[in-house]
């Protein structure tokens, strides 16, 4: 058994997700970490909505809110959604805890005291109209270097280059237009240079990650200078030093603090757990340790899930905060509290899920929310469409017409249809899980490809390469497909073909208890489903929930998290062949799988173009 983190990205809380989000972090993570479980491996899958920033700020003034009220507005609905979706979190929480402060400026006394956090006097804008500044995520203007009119004043989007604000030509706020005024300010930044050459290393070991992810990894490297860590902002978290933690407008850059988050929620999570256990939960307690095992252990894995967007800050910037927290770049140092913690085993970034043939874009209308997704269709449906047709290593388009195909044709014709028929054909017949009597070549051989399966796509949901192992998973169904239709069990009728009917649908039922074990880290819904309807008990694919609880260090707050026991043995299927149970009780079936009508589809058509 394995460690393995799975880091998943957090969602900014400044409005609900739409399913591009959930194409990125959400589904591609779930599917992993479920497989992993399954396999036997000891799963840790965190995350948690992001809170600080500008754009919380600018949204909660314009809303006539306080900043902590958007963001828990916010965390309950992207919370709820994800809950629905079936993610199965260890813990998802959130960026504005007292636990996550602690952690996240832990790191930063640390960076600064191994010499990495250097003080600079900068430019910063300043809004004419209001006095107030003007951070640089709302600044926008040319890109100097690719020449790109939508450049933010932090980073360009195209080319992926990071930046200043006051580099960008013509630049203009994107609050309301006007043109800013630079000032100097002081700020600390994190000195990649002194850490470039320990980043360069370390990436030379990456050579199993996706080519665009390294590629793109590798390239920065070409261009490095330090990077502010710290922001004119009175939104976030306090920077934790003499003469700076009591100045109500400087504040740690989102950023830094947002990817400190996947160590925050580990070792919420540990306390959590001590409390749970009768522990007291303290941050330093003995029993609050267990996050460790993740993030010590050199043996073991990390996998960190987003979009594409996000690459820069997960195989750069969090790993040189890494590097420099344990001492490893040019300047030397010692680790903090935390020890020496693992860098990244694997970036996993997807591309973009286009819609329309733009990008989503809530602002301009050119959105499909996930609880409105939710609300109309089955959440596999679309965790479905993400995995056998997601933007995994490059752009890919939603449609609703091809959505309308892939559920008609591939889950209720294809894979719904013989979960329906076999029951049937087994209730009707038997009423039971019948036990075979002699099997032909044709019966061992299905047998065989369906345990055969469980290496191959194993080895792909392990790779993160969830398109082939679900195609490989359906492929494995249409060879179940064929089985029934050559056998045409409804023909064997009478006392002299009872045996042979007996082994045909015990065959088939075995065949599709595989198969819907192969399904159930894509199909979690629809695999219990499956599981019940064949007489089974307890659970196949265990749920997350949404638990209400308080803060650790701050009994006054509170807010929901999602979390779940999700332990091998108790609620969860082992990757393997189970062999069924002949006798159990197969009741009279239900469609596993809702069809789409051309109606359904074409008021969706409809709402998207409204």
């Amino acid at each position: 058994m394995s460690h393995i983190l799975s880091a998943v990205a957090w969602p900014y809380a400044n409005g609900p997700r739409h399913i591009g989000h959930v194409a990125g972090f959400g589904v591609p993570s779930d599917v992993f970490s479920r497989y992993s479980r399954m396999a036997g491996n000891d799963v840790l899958m965190v995350s948690g909505t992001d809170e600080h920033g500008t754009p919380i700020l600018v949204q909660a003034e314009q809303t006539g809110v306080s900043p902590q009220a958007l963001a828990d507005r916010y965390n309950r609905v992207i919370a709820e959604d994800l809950t629905q979706l079936g993610l199965t979190y260890d813990l998802f929480t959130r960026t504005t805890t007292r636990n996550h402060y602690a952690v996240a400026q832990e790191l930063f006394r640390q960076v600064h005291a191994n010499g990495y956090m250097v003080e600079q006097t900068t430019s910063g804008a300043i809004s004419p109209s209001t006095g107030r500044t003007l951070p640089d995520r709302y600044i926008e203007g040319t890109c100097p270097i690719c020449g790109y009119d939508g450049a933010r004043g932090d980073q360009c989007d195209n080319c992926g280059n990071q930046l200043d604000a006051s580099e960008l030509k013509n630049p203009r706020s994107r609050i309301n237009g006007e043109i800013p005024t630079f000032v100097e300010t002081e700020h600390f930044f994190l000195d990649l240079p002194a850490l470039a050459d320990a980043i360069a290393s370390w990436l030379g070991t990456r050579t199993a990650w996706r080519p665009n992810v390294l590629n793109f990894s590798q390239n920065l490297l070409k261009d490095v200078r330090p990077r502010a860590m710290t922001r004119d902002i009175d939104w976030g978290i306090p920077v934790p030093l003499d003469g700076w933690s009591d100045n109500p407008s400087k504040r740690l850059y989102v950023w830094f603090d947002a990817v400190v988050g996947y160590l925050s929620a580990s070792i919420e999570w540990a306390r959590r757990q001590d409390i749970a256990a009768g522990g007291d939960g303290r941050m330093d307690s003995s029993g609050a340790q267990a996050w460790r095992a993740w993030w010590n252990d050199p043996a073991a894995r990390s996998y960190y899930f987003m979009g594409k967007d996000n690459i820069t800050f997960h195989s750069q910037i969090w790993p040189a905060e890494l590097l420099a927290y344990g001492g490893k770049g040019s300047r030397g140092g010692e680790p903090g509290l935390f020890g020496e913690l693992n860098l990244p085993t694997e970036v996993v970034s997807s591309e973009y899920l286009n819609v329309g043939g733009a990008q989503f874009s809530t602002s301009r209308g050119n959105v499909i929310l996930v609880r409105d997704m939710l609300a109309r269709f089955q959440p596999d449906a679309l965790r479905y469409f993400i995995a056998a047709a997601g933007p995994e290593t490059s752009d890919s388009e939603f449609t609703w017409p091809e959505f309308q195909r892939r559920t008609n044709d591939e889950l209720v014709a294809g894979w719904g249809n013989l979960v329906n028929r076999t029951a049937t054909l087994v209730h009707k017949n038997f009423g039971e899980v019948p036990a075979p009597v002699e099997q032909t070549d044709e019966d061992r051989a299905l047998l065989a490809t369906t345990r055969a399966a469980f290496d191959g796509v194993g080895s792909l949901l392990g790779s993160q390469r969830l398109r082939a192992g679900v195609g490989e998973a359906m492929r494995v169904v249409g060879d179940v497909n064929r089985y029934v239709s050559a056998q045409q069990p409804w023909t064997l009728k009478g006392e002299e073909n009872r045996d042979r009917l007996a082994t045909v649908l015990h065959t088939c039922v075995q065949a599709v208890a595989d198969c819907s074990v192969l399904l159930s880290p894509v199909l979690p819904h629809s695999s219990q489903a499956v599981h019940e309807a064949f007489g089974g008990t307890g659970r196949l694919a265990p749920m997350p929930r949404l638990e209400e609880v308080t803060d650790l260090d701050d009994d006054t707050r509170h807010y929901p998290v999602i979390t779940g026991d999700y332990r091998l043995g108790t609620d969860l299927a082992a990757w393997r062949s189970e062999p069924v149970v002949p006798g159990t009780t197969v009741p009279k079936p239900a469609p596993v799988f809702t069809k789409l009508t051309d109606e359904a589809i074409e008021a969706e058509v409809e709402r998207l173009q409204g």
